[in-house]
C-alpha cells in the first residue's frame, strides 16, 4: 500500500450535514440516476441522510482525514449534501465559486464555507463565476468537470450542467486542458454529471467509456487517463448506474483510501478490487437515503486542495 503524497488526493475536505434533505424534485428532469423516496415520510428522510453524513464523516477522520463538517438547517436547498458542484480549490491557493443549472441550488453557496478557506488555508484569490447564471451559462463544479490534477486535464461530459464557454474560462484561468465528450446512458440520456462518469486516482482510474458513443474520443479519453501510467478499470453501465464512477481518492493518515459507497463496492468484481487494493485502501460508506437524489460519495465530498496555514 503507498503512503507517498499525492496531488490528485487531499488530505483535508469539506462536507455538508442537512437537516431537510429529500431528492430534489426541480433536478429530476436532467438526472437519470435520481430516484423517488421509498417513503412519503420526509422527516424520517432526512434525518436518515443527517445520520449518513455524521457517519461518513467519522469514518473519514477515523482514516486520519481532515473534515470540516458544516451543517445546514435551511430547507430551500435540498442538494446541499453536494458541495463539489458549487465550489472547488486549487493548488497555489486558488478558489473557484459555480454558476449553477438548477435555481434552488444557488442558495447552496455559503460564504462561511469560503472564509473558512481563507483562515484555515493559504487562499491568494477567489475567482466567482456564478454571474454567468444570468445568461444561462453553468458549469457545476467538479461534478460537471473531473479534474486530472497530475495532467491538468479537465474531463467534461456536455450537458445542461456543463457549458463549454464556462469550461474555457475555468481552463484558461485555472491552468487546465479540456477534453469535453459526450456520454449517454443505454437510453440515450446525457450523463448530467461527469464525476457519476469516472473517478481519477493518482495510479488507476475508474471510467464508463463504453457510455462514450464516438469511438475516437473515447480511445482520446482512455489515452489521456493512461498516460501517467495509471491503471484504467472500465465500469460497465450497470456499475455506474450503482455510483462506482462516483468515488474519491483522498490522503489518510496510513494510506491512500478510495472513499465510495457501499453500493457502488458491492457492485465491483474481483479483479476490479484486485487493481485497486495495491494502490488505496477501500472506504465504503453508508449513503443509500443520499443515493436517492441521484450523487454519491464523490459528490457529498469537496477535497481541500489548498496548503494549511
Amino acid at each position: 500500500m503507498t503512503t507517498r503524497m499525492s496531488v490528485q488526493a487531499p488530505s483535508s475536505v469539506v462536507m455538508i450535514r442537512p437537516h431537510h434533505f429529500i431528492p430534489n424534485p426541480e433536478t429530476a428532469a436532467d438526472n437519470a440516476f435520481q430516484e423517488q423516496s421509498v417513503t412519503d415520510d420526509s422527516a424520517a428522510v432526512a434525518a436518515s441522510a443527517y445520520r449518513e453524513v455524521t457517519n461518513a464523516a467519522a469514518a473519514l477522520a477515523e482514516a486520519g482525514i481532515t473534515v470540516h463538517l458544516f451543517d445546514d438547517e435551511s430547507a430551500s436547498s435540498p442538494d446541499s449534501v453536494f458541495p463539489n458542484n458549487w465550489f472547488s480549490t486549487h493548488s497555489g491557493g486558488h478558489v473557484a465559486i459555480y454558476p449553477m443549472f438548477s435555481p434552488s441550488r444557488r442558495n447552496e453557496r455559503r460564504m462561511d464555507v469560503i472564509e473558512l478557506l481563507k483562515r484555515d488555508y493559504r487562499v491568494q484569490d477567489v475567482i466567482d463565476y456564478s454571474g454567468l447564471e444570468h445568461d444561462d451559462v453553468f458549469l457545476e463544479g467538479t461534478g460537471a468537470m473531473v479534474l486530472d490534477h497530475v495532467t491538468r486535464v479537465a474531463y467534461a461530459a456536455r450537458s445542461h450542467r456543463a457549458d463549454p464557454i464556462a469550461l474555457e474560462r475555468f481552463c484558461t484561468n485555472f491552468g487546465y486542458e479540456p477534453i469535453a465528450f459526450d456520454a449517454v446512458d443505454g437510453g440515450g440520456t446525457p450523463i448530467y454529471h461527469t464525476n457519476v462518469l469516472m473517478c481519477i486516482a493518482t495510479d488507476f482510474a475508474l471510467v464508463g467509456l463504453d457510455l462514450i458513443p464516438d469511438s475516437r474520443r473515447r480511445d482520446q479519453v482512455r489515452e489521456r487517463l493512461a498516460a501517467p501510467g495509471r491503471e484504467i478499470i472500465e465500469l460497465t453501465e450497470a456499475q455506474i448506474r450503482d455510483f462506482a464512477g462516483n468515488a474519491i481518492e483522498l490522503q489518510g493518515a496510513r494510506s491512500r483510501v478510495l472513499a465510495l459507497s457501499r453500493r457502488a463496492l458491492d457492485s465491483l468484481t474481483a479483479e476490479q478490487l484486485a487493481t485497486i487494493e495495491p494502490y488505496c485502501e477501500l472506504l465504503p460508506l453508508d449513503v443509500s437515503t443520499i443515493e436517492l437524489a441521484g450523487g454519491s460519495v464523490r459528490c457529498m465530498i469537496a477535497g481541500i486542495h489548498l496548503d494549511p496555514r
